[in-house]
């Protein structure tokens, strides 16, 4: 095979401190190091999606359409790159075409470039419109497989996943191993097939949590890989990405050579290093290397959050229960890869299970929901005793889960008034619109959004209006699924999204 220039995507901004510091960066800790990253040639850099959609008004008083216009400005020679859940766009539940639409329109005219685009359960149905929107307004699209280990995924299953994306219109494809599980020598076999048989730029996204993050990447640059993710060391390991510097360095002076400058990346990397301290307190504290994700196959996200749920329940001698129920639900359920919003749906009964004493002897409206069909395909046909105890004689629905959704903008518009300055306002109050309401109330009323106190009057107003729809969730069949992963419940368990 011909060798190649590497290519690094740069997660210092996204997933890296979503991954560590629970997704509380602010942007103006973001902005001094910009002007360093924009010089180092990265082929993008990971900005926006994921958890920092919700997160900069739930938790941060920021609004995450200025945080983008933000780093648009002061990154302007490099691509930017953000993570779209499909149809649940950067939300945990699916949304109509006409909201998704137009937050991919948005999103690219306020600064992103690179579409990363997934499906928790690996359904093409609920990416394809997603691809087609990003494609309509000018965004690179990224199709994503969602990398898993189960009886029913392999190297075939993936690479033809991989070619069903090419066809769908897909201008490279993404191997997101949000677990950390991809091995060494599997990285090379997947992404060697991939290169072989799809024909397309493959990027490489794996996390550091089993410790195989920095060999699985150079495998994969073995096998031709096109790009791969990388954090600099001041946000790496862990449950986070593998270091850019290590990466850069082992490749220095090979065919493979990313050209980026070593000394530069690691000037930034000790100024992001005293910006870390300021978060310390978000810190997950988990090791460096946690074994059990090889084992139970739970993202590092969900590990370190199911502990803080356990100790919050009194239940921390049930951690082990708890990590070997969740493998037996994931079976019951078709094997769903573990990522937002299935590793919510998944952990949440798998805790339940345990905690309660009797499996599947609550279960809670998202898990229902899941069985009815509502979040799309599983890979594989889920366990038919356990379904009928969650849904009785019920047929699940075999559509597109978005076709059973009624569009939504007007709506939002019209239930926002005059709190909405833009079309940004109202999308982000479609998506999310316990979260955005209050906070265009303070902004409107001059309060300022950087305020803790003000974050956490939002987040009180969230749990309350969240509350109010656990007491109305029977109507939730005819409005698509909700999920609320804030807290362990009948109602669910929060684990990090990814």
């Amino acid at each position: 095979m011909a060798k190649h220039r590497v290519q690094v995507t740069e997660t210092l901004l996204r997933d890296a401190h979503q991954s560590l510091l629970a997704t509380r960066m602010r942007t103006e800790d973001m902005l001094p190091c910009c002007a360093d990253l924009d010089e180092i040639g990265f082929w993008s850099l990971e900005v926006w999606g994921g958890a920092t959609f919700d997160t900069a008004m739930r938790f941060l008083g920021e609004d995450p359409w200025e945080r983008l216009r933000a780093l648009r400005k002061a990154l302007p020679k490099t691509r930017l790159q953000m993570l779209l859940r499909g149809q649940n766009v950067v939300g945990y539940k699916h949304y109509p075409d006409d909201v998704l639409e137009k937050f991919i329109e948005l999103a690219c005219k306020n600064g992103i470039n690179v579409f990363r685009i997934f499906d928790a359960l690996n359904d093409l149905r609920n990416m394809e419109a997603a691809m087609r929107f990003a494609k309509k307004y000018g965004g690179h699209v990224q199709g994503t497989i969602s990398y898993t280990i189960s009886p029913v995924h392999t190297t075939e299953t993936f690479v033809k996943m991989g070619a069903d994306l090419k066809a769908l219109g897909a201008d490279s494809i993404a191997v997101k191993d949000m677990a950390g599980l991809i091995s060494p020598y599997i990285a090379y076999d997947l992404v060697r097939a991939l290169k072989d048989k799809v024909g397309l730029p493959v990027q490489l996204h794996t996390h550091y949590t089993s410790g195989f993050g920095t060999a699985a990447l150079i495998k994969a640059v073995e096998a031709g890989v096109d790009t791969v993710d990388c954090a600099l060391s001041a946000l790496a390991m862990s449950t986070s990405q593998p270091p850019t510097e290590t990466l850069v360095a082992a490749l220095r002076g090979t065919d493979f050579d990313t050209g980026l400058d070593l000394a530069k990346l690691a000037d930034i990397a000790r100024k992001v290093t005293e910006t870390r301290k300021k978060y310390s307190s978000f810190e997950a504290g988990i090791a460096p290397v946690d074994v059990n994700v090889l084992q139970f196959q739970v993202p590092g996200g969900m590990l370190s959050n199911l502990v803080s749920q356990l100790r919050q329940q009194g239940a921390m001698d049930r951690y082990y229960d708890v990590l070997d129920e969740i493998p037996r639900v994931r079976k019951d359920m078709g094997y769903p890869p573990l990522v937002t919003p299935s590793s919510q749906i998944v952990g949440t009964q798998a805790t339940l299970n345990v905690v309660l004493g009797e499996r599947y002897k609550v279960i809670p409206e998202e898990v229902k929901q899941y069985f009815r069909g509502y979040y799309g395909q599983p890979p594989a046909p889920m366990d038919p005793e356990i379904r009928k105890k969650a849904i009785g004689d019920e047929t699940p629905i075999t559509c597109r889960p978005a076709d059973m959704l009624t569009p939504g903008l007007a709506a939002a518009a019209k239930e926002l008034g005059s709190l909405a300055r833009s079309e940004e306002d109202v999308v982000s109050y479609a998506l999310f619109p316990q979260i955005a309401k209050p906070f265009f109330q303070r902004r409107n009323a001059g309060l300022g959004g950087g305020e803790e106190m003000a974050a956490a009057i939002a987040a009180t107003l969230f749990q309350q209006a969240d509350a109010k729809s656990a007491r109305s969730a029977s109507s939730a069949v005819a409005h698509g699924p909700q999920i609320s992963p804030w807290k362990l419940s009948s109602r669910g368990i929060h684990t990090r999204g990814f």
